[in-house]
């Protein structure tokens, strides 16, 4: 009887300190049988982090990076922009819009902010267009040496958000090292802490 006690403080222990660490967006809110649903959801969720953390980030820390052979902070922010732009232009079927150029050349934070905000608004829309009827949609993308590869629009969509929860943890790290935290975490954390 007193392994089970034990054993039942433990988890109760453990999800408590795992609960303290976890986002405000987690797979349960975002469950649904409707694939489009999911993916409108994670789009939603990590577009918020995202815009949170290239506010919450001071404009003389753009040019931060840990270490010299990583990218700055606002290098990230304009590579995740760039990606939007493309990977929610090849979800749509035409190519990327000129957003896509100024995210290669932005600089300084009031246009990075802006380019990456025009990519998530752009994204907005192509995610609010994406159904289960055409989640599937067959598209082609661009390949090594420029050959086209076979690809779905679903699967597009689900790889820029993997691909803005990857850097969004860079982000992360880089706030939490300029001394800030990172906007996910401080939703879930009591006020004044």
């Amino acid at each position: 009887m007193s392994r089970v006690v034990a054993s039942f403080v433990g988890v109760i222990c453990l999800s408590s300190a795992a609960a303290a660490q976890t986002t405000d967006s987690g797979f349960g809110g975002l469950a649904s049988p409707s694939m489009a649903v999911v993916a409108r959801g994670m789009h939603a969720a990590i577009r918020r982090n995202l815009a949170e953390t290239a506010d919450a980030m001071p404009a003389a820390d753009y040019a931060f990076k840990p270490t010299p052979d990583v990218r700055t902070f606002g290098q990230i922010i304009g590579h995740v922009a760039l990606g939007n732009f493309l990977f929610c232009s090849q979800a749509k079927g035409e190519p990327p819009p000129a957003g896509a150029e100024a995210a290669r050349s932005a600089s300084g934070k009031a246009a990075l902010v802006k380019v990456l905000a025009d990519s998530l608004a752009y994204c907005d829309e192509v995610y609010a267009a994406t159904t289960d009827a055409n989640f599937g949609q067959a598209i082609k993308t661009p390949g090594p040496g420029g050959a086209a590869r076979d690809a779905t629009r679903g699967g597009v969509l689900v790889f820029n958000t993997a691909h803005n929860n990857e850097h969004y943890g860079n982000l992360a790290v880089y706030l939490r090292l300029r001394g800030h935290v990172p906007p996910s975490t401080a939703r879930t954390q009591p006020a004044g802490r």
